[in-house]
C-alpha cells in the first residue's frame, strides 16, 4: 500500500540544524558530529535488547529499530548531532528476492551465481510491501526525536550490494564478484542498474517517510581499479541520485541533500565532486583534509575522517586525533565550512561508551568557531 506523505509540519521543529546547514557548505558555529554504526554493539542498552530479539526482527520492527536508532541520542544528547536509522543495508536484496541470514556475519545462501540467477530476482519491486517497515521506522523514529536533531536515511550502494549478492556473504578477495566482471560486464551493468532502481525507491521511500537527509553506503568500493570503479560502479550511484531527486521533485518534495561514503575510492574524488550528483562525500581515514580538500574543489561539503581504532587510544589519544582532524579540515578559518565531523569508517564493537562520549566532547571543543 502507498505511504503517505509526510512533511515537516507533521513534526516536531527541528531544534538542531547543524547537519543539515554543513551538507549545504555552509559556515557552522562548530561542526555536527555522528558516527556511522553508532546505533549498535558497543552500546549495553543495545545489546540488552538485542538478548530478546534476532538481528533482522530489531530491522523490521519499526518500534526497536526506533529504539535503538535513539539509543546513542539519549546518551550522547547535546554532544551528537544527528540520529541514523537502525536498519541494514542488506534488506535490499531481501527486498530482491533474496534470503539474507546473520550467522553472526551476513549470509546468503543461494547466491547470484550466474547471470542465469538474476531470473530469480523480483523483477519489478514494490517497496512499499517489502520495505514499508523502514518507512515505518522512519516515521516513528522522527516522531520520538521530537525534534532534538536531524535523521538520516540511508541504503548500500549497488556494487556493495552486489558483491554480497554473488558472494553470498562477506569476502576478503571478491573472486566471485569481480569474476563477473570480467566475465559478464554487460549483465554486471545489468544487475547493478536493477539494483540502483531499488536504493533510489528505498531513499526517496525514506524521505517520504520524513528522513531529512540520506547516505549511500558503498563499502567496497576501494576494492575496485579506479577504471572498473568508473565503469560499473560510478553510472548506478549516479542513477540513484538521478531518480532520488526526480521523484522527490515530481511529488513536490524538495530533495534532502545525500552523502556518499565510498570507502577506499579516494583516486575518484575528484570525478565524484565533480559530478553534481552528491552533495558530501565521506571520506575514509587514508586520506589528509588538506588533500581532499584541494581535490573536491569546495564542489561539495566533507564528511570524515578520523580513523575508528583512534577510539581504543584512551582519552589523550582519542584528544590528539580529534584535534588533528579538526585542524585540517578548518585550517584558520573562524569555523567549519561544509564539514561534518564523523569517523573513517564505523564504530567497532569493543569501543566503551565512555570513550565515544570523550570523542565528541572533543569535537565539539576543537571544532567550535574562533572569535
Amino acid at each position: 500500500m502507498p505511504y503517505e506523505v509526510k512533511t515537516d509540519a507533521d513534526f516536531a521543529p527541528l531544534r538542531n540544524d547543524l547537519l543539515i546547514r554543513a551538507a549545504r557548505g555552509e559556515e557552522t558555529e562548530r561542526a555536527p558530529a555522528w558516527v556511522m554504526r553508532q546505533a549498535g554493539r558497543y552500546l549495553p542498552e543495545f545489546m540488552e535488547l538485542r538478548k530478546s530479539h534476532t538481528f533482522f526482527e530489531c530491522c523490521q520492527t519499526p518500534a526497536l529499530s526506533a529504539e535503538l536508532t535513539l539509543q546513542p541520542i539519549r546518551r550522547y544528547s547535546g554532544l551528537i548531532d544527528a540520529a541514523i536509522i537502525f536498519c541494514d543495508i542488506l534488506v535490499v536484496p531481501q527486498a530482491m528476492g533474496l534470503v539474507v541470514e546473520m550467522t553472526p556475519g551476513p549470509y546468503l545462501p543461494e547466491p547470484i551465481n550466474t547471470p542465469a540467477d538474476m531470473d530469480r530476482l523480483t523483477k519489478d519491486v514494490d517497496i512499499n510491501e517489502t520495505l514499508g517497515y523502514v518507512f515505518e521506522a522512519i516515521t516513528l523514529t522522527r516522531q520520538q526525536l521530537k525534534g532534538e536533531v536531524p535523521l538520516i536515511g540511508f541504503c548500500g550502494a549497488p556494487f556493495t550490494l552486489f558483491s554480497y549478492m554473488v558472494e553470498g556473504g562477506g569476502t576478503k578477495t571478491f573472486q566471485k564478484s569481480k569474476s563477473w566482471l570480467f566475465k559478464w560486464p554487460k549483465e554486471t551493468a545489468e544487475l547493478l542498474d536493477r539494483i540502483a532502481v531499488v536504493c533510489a525507491d528505498l531513499l526517496v521511500g525514506q524521505v517520504k517517510a520524513g528522513a531529512q537527509m540520506v547516505q549511500i553506503f558503498d563499502s567496497w568500493a576501494g576494492e575496485l581499479t579506479p577504471y572498473h570503479f568508473t565503469t560499473f560502479a560510478l553510472p548506478p550511484l549516479l542513477k540513484i541520485s538521478s531518480l532520488f531527486r526526480s521523484k522527490l521533485t515530481a511529488l513536490g518534495i524538495t530533495p534532502p541533500p545525500i552523502i556518499l561514503f565510498a570507502k577506499g575510492a579516494n583516486s575518484s574524488l575528484e570525478l565524484l565532486s565533480k559530478s553534481g550528483a552528491f552533495d558530501v562525500l565521506a571520506l575514509d581515514w587514508c586520506i589528509t583534509a588538506e588533500e581532499a580538500k584541494v581535490i573536491t574543489g569546495g564542489r561539495v561539503a566533507l564528511q570524515g575522517n578520523a580513523d575508528p581504532l583512534c577510539l581504543y587510544g584512551g582519552k589523550e589519544g582519542i584528544e590528539e586525533e580529534v584535534k588533528r582532524v579538526c585542524a585540517g579540515f578548518i585550517g584558520e578559518g573562524k569555523g567549519p565550512k561544509g564539514w561534518i565531523s564523523n569517523l573513517g569508517h564505523g564504530i567497532t564493537p569493543q569501543v566503551l561508551p565512555e570513550d565515544m562520549k570523550w570523542y565528541l566532547e572533543c569535537v565539539k571543543k576543537y571544532s567550535s568557531r574562533k572569535e
